[in-house]
C-alpha cells in the first residue's frame, strides 16, 4: 500500500489556519534550503551559523511573539510552529532564537520602561542587536533564589558583581539582561538589569568541549565591578518572579520544538528503514522496526495535539505554568527517546552526522536540563496535583 506521511496521520493542519500553514512552511523551506546543508559541519566545527542572522531576522523570526516596535506580533500557534521548525534544524538554532526573542526581547517588553523598549526591541527584531539571558549561575541552577549575584546602588549607577553559567549567545551577545540580587534591599529583591558589551567589568568567555548544543555559543558572564547606569534596571522587575515569567514563556516554545527534533529524528529513521536492506528485504518490513517507528508517530502526534491546544489556551489568556510544566517535561523525555529510538534503527550509521539523529539525541540532553530539569517539572506537577510543596 502507499505510505500515508505523519502529518496526514494526525491531520494537524486541519487544526491551522492558513496564515499559520503559510509561516510553518516557509521556516521549513528556509530549513531545508539554507540550514540543513551545513549544519552537520557547524555541529563538528563548534559554531554557529551567524551569517543567516539577517536572513532570520527578515523572516520576522526575533521577537516574533511581541507585539509592535517592529515584531511581527504572531499568535502562540505560529510562534511554536515558527519553534517546531526551527529544531527540526537544530536545537541550536531554535535556542538562538528563543534567547533572543522568548527571553532577552520578553524581559524587555514586559519589565522594561518604554525607553528601553523604543532603543532596544527595534534593533534586536532585526537582528542588529544580539542579546542573552544571564539567569543561571555555577553554584544555582534549579535553585535560582540562591543566585550570588548582587547589584550595589553606587550613585547614579549600579555596580554588579557576579557569574553567570551556560548562557546561549553571551560570547556574540551586545546587551545582557542580567539578574541580580539588589544589595541595598533588605529582603535582597531580585532585579533585572541590561549590560551592554562594551561595559568594563563585563566579560563573556565561551564555553568550549561541550558534546551536546555544539551548534550554538555557549559561555558565561562574569561581572567585575560592573558600572552600569541606573536607567539600565528594569523598572517593572520586582522579585524572582520576573525572571522565571520569561523562562515560562521560553518553556512553552521549547514544548514545541523539541517535537521538531523528534520529527527530524522520526523522517530520518522511517527513510532509513526503507532503503536499508537486511536479510533481503528492507529493515521496515520487519515487526520490531515497525513498532519502533509506530511508538515515535505516537508520541509526536501526542506532543503536537497538546501544543496545539496549549497553545490556544495561551492565546485566550487561560494556560496556566502548570501545563506549560506539563509540556515541556512530556515532550522532551518523549522527544530525548525518540531520538534514542531513531538512533538505533540507523544502527552504526546512527553514530554519524551524515544522519540527523545523533546531533538531536546529544541536543536534547541539554534540553532535558535547562529551562528547568525534568526532576523539577516533575515536583511543580506534583505540587499541583497534591497541594504539597516537595521542594
Amino acid at each position: 500500500m502507499e505510505p500515508i506521511a505523519l502529518d496526514q496521520l494526525t491531520d494537524i493542519d486541519s487544526m491551522l489556519t492558513d496564515d499559520e500553514r503559510l509561516t510553518r512552511d516557509t521556516v521549513r523551506q528556509f530549513v531545508a534550503e539554507k540550514y540543513l546543508p551545513i549544519v552537520g559541519e557547524h555541529f563538528e566545527a563548534h559554531t554557529f551559523p551567524d551569517h543567516l542572522v539577517s536572513e532570520i531576522a527578515g523572516l520576522g523570526l526575533l521577537g516574533a511573539s511581541i507585539k509592535g516596535y517592529g515584531c511581527a506580533g504572531v499568535n502562540a500557534v505560529t510562534y511554536g510552529l515558527i519553534l517546531q521548525e526551527l529544531e527540526y534544524g537544530d536545537s541550536g538554532l531554535r535556542s538562538f532564537v528563543s534567547v533572543q526573542g522568548s527571553l532577552a526581547m520578553y524581559a524587555i517588553y514586559r519589565f522594561g520602561s518604554e525607553a528601553q523598549r523604543q532603543h532596544w526591541l527595534p534593533r534586536m527584531a532585526r537582528g542588529e542587536a544580539i542579546s542573552c539571558f544571564g539567569l543561571t549561575e555555577p553554584d544555582s541552577g534549579s535553585d535560582p533564589g540562591a543566585m550570588r549575584t548582587t547589584a550595589r546602588p553606587d550613585g547614579d549607577a549600579y555596580v554588579l558583581n557576579g557569574s553567570k553559567m551556560w548562557i546561549t549567545n553571551s560570547p556574540v551577545c551586545d546587551v545582557a539582561v542580567v539578574w541580580a540580587k539588589l544589595a541595598a534591599d533588605d529582603h535582597q529583591t531580585v532585579r533585572g538589569f541590561l549590560v551592554e558589551r562594551d561595559t568594563p567589568g563585563f566579560d563573556t568567555p565561551s564555553i568550549l568541549r561541550k558534546m551536546s548544543m555544539r551548534a550554538s555559543h555557549t559561555g558565561e558572564i562574569v561581572l567585575s565591578d560592573c558600572r552600569i547606569p541606573k536607567e539600565n534596571l528594569l523598572p517593572a522587575s520586582r522579585g524572582l518572579g520576573s525572571p522565571l515569567a520569561c523562562l515560562n514563556q521560553a518553556r512553552f516554545g521549547v514544548s514545541w520544538g523539541v517535537m521538531g527534533a523528534a520529527r527530524a529524528c522520526f523522517d530520518s529513521a522511517l527513510d532509513y528503514s526503507r532503503s536499508r536492506v537486511q536479510f533481503g528485504v528492507p529493515i521496515g518490513s520487519k515487526q520490531l522496526i515497525q513498532e519502533h517507528l509506530v511508538d515515535m508517530a505516537v508520541e509526536i502526534a501526542k506532543g503536537q495535539l497538546m501544543n496545539v491546544h496549549f497553545a490556544r489556551l495561551k492565546d485566550e489568556g487561560r494556560l496556566t505554568p502548570y501545563q506549560v510544566s506539563m509540556a515541556k517535561k512530556n515532550n522532551v523525555r518523549q522527544a530525548l527517546a525518540i531520538a534514542r529510538k531513531a538512533r538505533s534503527i540507523h544502527g552504526a550509521s546512527g553514530i554519524s552526522l551524515e544522519h540527523a539523529p545523533i546531533r538531536h539525541l546529544l541536543n536534547l540532553e541539554s534540553v532535558y536540563t535547562y529551562e528547568g530539569t525534568d526532576e523539577i517539572h516533575t515536583l511543580v506537577l506534583g505540587r499541583a496535583l497534591t497541594g504539597l510543596d516537595a521542594f
